[in-house]
């Protein structure tokens, strides 16, 4: 394969990786709204969708490893193929936590609501969503100064997920018939929490992209 065709290969490589990362971006937007207006119908398409996101995975797996087997790359463009090798794993363990918000919302139809906490939790999502797409951003301009900054934003996903939980365990006392619904609640917030995690990671391998180097954020 010549040079030009080679490097055709990775911008190609790079597109569908950024594309992977806007449909998980997406469908993490419509399984918190789905969460918060208790919509069962949008939950569902956001549980259907995920077997997509797992066909985007394996598809950049696949052209991934057949580019090292057949090109041999060294140094950056190794670096490149690896780098979606490795994040398109993260993308996809994503996927997973948005459907399990969105299976959450689905169990949580019929129960006690707490309208105080779905507004902090749709709120908190939303930050979660920024981060990720923060990240992705990040990833596509080679930005690795931006990944480090963007890593930062963890701890504030934390804070916030910490004082909603305050609130839950608070509501549960109160009033017993929220125990179910608090339940949910607070693995919302564990799945959430992970979403940045997995988002953190994408930023150290823009890092690593950028300089070989791999660090913890």
């Amino acid at each position: 394969m010549l040079r030009t065709q080679f490097e055709e290969e990775l911008n190609k490589l790079h597109n569908q990786f950024y594309s992977m990362g806007t449909q998980v971006s997406a469908q993490l937007n419509k399984a918190v709204r789905a969460f918060v207006s208790h919509d069962r119908e949008l939950a569902e398409d956001v549980i259907t969708s995920d077997e997509m996101i797992n066909q985007l995975e394996t598809k950049l797996e696949t052209k991934s490893l057949e580019m090292i087997a057949l090109q041999q790359p060294v140094s950056g463009d190794l670096r490149t193929i690896i780098t979606v090798l490795k994040a398109s794993s993260d993308l996809e363990r994503m996927g997973d936590h948005v459907t399990s918000i969105a299976k959450a919302a689905i169990n949580l139809k019929g129960e006690e609501r707490i309208h105080e906490v779905e507004e902090d939790i749709s709120l908190l999502g939303e930050k979660v969503k920024s981060v990720v797409d923060a990240s992705l951003n990040a990833y596509i301009q080679g930005n690795d100064k931006r990944a480090r900054e963007i890593a930062d934003q963890y701890q504030t996903v934390k804070n916030m997920s910490g004082e909603i939980q305050e609130k839950i365990l608070e509501a549960m006392k109160e009033n017993t018939e929220t125990i179910t619904t608090g339940k949910d609640y607070l693995m919302t917030l564990v799945f959430l929490e992970r979403i940045t995690g997995y988002a953190v990671n994408l930023c150290e391998w823009i890092v690593y992209l950028k300089s070989g180097n791999i660090v913890e954020l």
